[in-house]
């Protein structure tokens, strides 16, 4: 049985199954319990599941990421969540140094089995540090997955597969999906695996790489041009990027010979900037004009009238398809 879902009543599904069916998992952060979590991705839990599973913290980030360490150490698996990931750098230091590094520093004595959900992302007029997409500060750490949901289905599934995974995941959600959009998503608990990539359309002339927002917004551009020219873009959604899957970009390179990437994020060192590495590492020779990328600027994500301005739009990403092809 499956029913249509938002993104976050399919994140709402996944966490009160999970605490359904695992004694050690238990969620907390600021507002989870009494209030429902900022984006009320948590509401109904604290009644149907207690206080000592949900747990509403004081407003400390890095208390939230070093107490969930602690329990994960201690044989629970906790889900912490951070407001916004713009708000995430008090606690950096506990996911950097010691989340991310317990399994190496121990010599594989102690994982710790944690997930750390959180907000990201512009598209909402929301004030600066509201908006932000730091993904690279994280997807540079060792140790540490991060991944991202584009999609209802794929937001449970990967929930359910970073909550069961032995290592720390940073679980982003784009806000500006939250309640895009509905499809179907199974009642039943599911797995989406972390560290594979989706081919969410098929084609010859173009490979576009996206993930979160991103997806949706190259969605469109790659229909406008299929219509205006007839050309067929290949548009895979990465869903982790950290492991990247890098056979499956790798081959679709290959396929097509041309490569655009597309993220909200600085553009300087940003993801785009891996791929853009790998590619020319293992699929220079397959290439027909020079991989690009249509990022976000680099600036602070800028106030309300200013965010469209900021991020990839469909016109930006049709002219980077149309200078890619026609280099």
């Amino acid at each position: 049985m499956s029913r249509k879902l938002t993104i976050i009543q399919a994140i709402t599904e996944a966490l009160d199954q999970k605490l359904a069916d695992d004694p050690r998992v238990m969620l907390l952060g600021e507002d989870i319990g009494v209030n429902g979590g900022v984006f009320r991705a948590t509401e109904g839990l604290l009644s149907k599941h207690g206080a000592d599973r949900v747990v509403d913290t004081p407003l400390a980030e890095s208390g939230i990421i070093g107490s969930a360490i602690g329990l994960s150490l201690n044989g629970m698996l906790p889900v912490a969540e951070i407001q916004f990931l713009g708000f995430i750098y008090p606690a950096f230091e506990q996911v950097v140094s010691h989340a991310a590094r317990l399994r190496h520093r121990t010599r594989g004595q102690f994982t710790t089995p944690l997930v750390i959900r959180t907000p990201y992302g512009a598209g909402i007029r929301g004030p600066e540090l509201h908006s932000e997409s730091v993904e690279t500060f994280f997807v540079h750490t060792p140790g540490l997955k991060v991944v991202v949901p584009a999609t209802p289905y794929d937001a449970k599934g990967l929930l359910i597969s970073a909550i069961e995974d032995p290592d720390p995941v940073l679980f982003l959600e784009p806000t500006r999906l939250y309640r895009a959009f509905k499809e179907e998503v199974p009642e039943e608990m599911y797995r989406v695996p972390i560290g594979k990539a989706r081919i969410v359309e098929e084609g010859s002339d173009l490979s576009i790489f996206a993930w979160g927002s991103m997806l949706r917004t190259a969605q469109l551009a790659a229909k406008q041009i299929t219509q205006e020219k007839g050309w067929s873009c290949e548009i895979i959604d990465l869903r982790s990027l950290y492991p990247l899957d890098r056979d499956a970009i790798i081959a679709s390179v290959k396929k097509t010979g041309r490569a655009l990437i597309v993220h909200e994020a600085h553009k300087t060192a940003g993801i785009g900037a891996e791929i853009t590495s790998l590619i020319n590492d293992e699929a220079l020779i397959y290439l027909k004009a020079p991989v690009k990328r249509v990022t976000g600027y680099d600036v602070p994500v800028p106030f309300f009238t200013m965010e469209d301005s900021y991020m990839p739009t469909p016109a930006r990403i049709r002219q980077g398809i149309i200078e890619t092809v026609q280099f």
